[in-house]
C-alpha cells in the first residue's frame, strides 16, 4: 500500500470513528496557528465534545487531508463526513445560525445585549472611525474575554447594538459575552484608550508556586491536572496528579465548575495554555503550577528526577 493511499485509509476510519473532526495544527487546549485556534473557538461554543487530529503530529495525515476533500489549507472540519470548510466558512456559518442547524441545536439567542459607551469613548470612537464610511465598528470578544476592536465591512450576520450615537457589530459569542459592559476611554501614564469593564469575565488563571500547591494538596483542596506526554510523566511520575489526554478530557470538563484545577508540566509552560482552555470552559478557580515538575523535584522532592 502507498502512502497515499494509506493515508486515504486511515482518514476514513477516523470519519467513520467519529461524527465531528476537526483536522488542525496543534490540539484542543493548545492550538497551534490563529485559524485553528478560530475554528476551535466556535465549536467549543457548540460542542462539549468532537475529536481533534493534530496535523502537525502527523506528516502524513497533513498532506493526505489536503488531498482527500480537494482542499489546500488546513483547518479543516467534516461532519458526518461531510466536508464542511475552514476557519472563514465555519465562523461564517456559525454567524449565520447555520452550525446550530447542522448539529440539530436550537436557534441561537440573536437579542442584543445592553452596553453603555462614555461619553469620552463615543467622542474618541467618533474621532477615530473618521470617513470609513464603508466600514463598520466591530467589537470582538474572544473566549479568554479579551476585546478586539476592529473596522471592517458588515457580512449582515452580526448582532448590531445602538448606544450613545454609536452603532456596534458583534459576532454571536462576541454578543453573549458583552451583556453589561462598560466601554470608555481612559487616560494613564501608559497612554490613552479605549478601555472595557466587562462583568462576565471569569477570574484570570492564577500563578501558584509549588509550596502553594503542597500546602493546598496537605489539605485535599485542589485536583491536580498533569498535561505532560506519558513519555515525560514516565520519567517524572506525579502520582497525586489527573492525566490530561484525549479520553479523560470529557470527564474533567464535567467536573463542577467550582472545582479549584492546578495544571503542571514540565516548566509551567504548555500548562498554562491548558488552563487557560479550562478557564473558557467556565472553570472558576484556576491555577498554573509556576516552574512545573522541575521546580516541584528541585524545591519539594529531590527523590524526583529532574529531566
Amino acid at each position: 500500500m502507498n502512502t497515499a493511499q494509506s493515508a486515504h485509509d486511515r482518514i476514513d476510519e477516523l470519519l467513520h470513528q467519529h461524527p465531528v473532526v476537526l483536522f488542525m495544527k496543534g490540539t484542543r487546549q493548545a492550538p497551534q496557528c490563529g485559524f485553528s485556534a478560530a475554528t476551535i473557538g466556535v465549536l467549543n461554543e457548540l460542542l462539549p465534545d468532537y475529536h481533534t487530529v493534530n496535523v502537525l503530529a502527523d506528516e502524513e495525515i497533513r498532506q493526505g487531508i489536503k488531498e482527500y476533500g480537494n482542499w489546500p489549507t488546513i483547518p479543516q472540519l467534516y461532519v458526518k463526513r461531510e466536508l464542511i470548510g475552514g476557519a472563514d466558512i465555519v465562523q461564517s456559518m456559525y454567524g449565520a445560525g447555520q452550525l446550530h442547524s447542522l448539529f440539530g441545536l436550537p436557534e441561537p439567542d440573536r437579542t442584543p445585549p445592553t452596553i453603555t459607551i462614555t461619553d469620552a469613548a463615543a467622542d474618541a470612537i467618533r474621532n477615530g472611525m473618521g470617513d470609513a464610511a464603508d466600514a463598520a465598528l466591530h467589537l470582538h470578544i474572544d473566549a479568554r474575554f479579551q476585546p478586539r476592536f476592529s473596522l471592517e465591512p458588515a457580512s449582515g450576520s452580526e448582532i448590531a447594538v445602538y448606544a450613545n450615537g454609536i452603532d456596534v457589530l458583534f459576532d454571536l459569542a462576541s454578543a453573549a459575552r458583552a451583556k453589561n459592559i462598560v466601554i470608555d476611554w481612559v487616560e494613564t501614564v501608559q497612554g490613552s484608550g479605549l478601555s472595557i469593564d466587562n462583568p462576565n469575565a471569569p477570574q484570570p488563571v492564577h500563578k501558584l508556586s509549588v509550596a502553594a500547591l503542597k500546602n493546598r494538596l496537605d489539605k485535599n483542596a485542589i485536583t491536580v491536572i498533569d498535561v505532560r506526554p506519558p513519555q515525560d510523566r514516565a520519567l517524572a511520575p506525579f502520582a497525586a496528579a489527573q492525566v490530561l489526554d484525549e479520553s479523560s478530557e470529557a470527564r474533567l470538563l464535567a467536573l463542577d465548575k467550582d472545582t479549584p484545577l492546578a495544571f503542571l508540566c514540565h516548566h509551567g509552560n504548555s500548562s498554562r495554555n491548558a488552563a487557560e482552555y479550562f478557564r473558557e470552559q467556565g472553570f472558576r478557580h484556576v491555577f498554573n503550577v509556576e516552574g512545573g515538575i522541575d521546580a516541584w523535584s528541585n524545591e519539594i522532592d529531590p527523590s524526583l528526577p529532574r529531566y
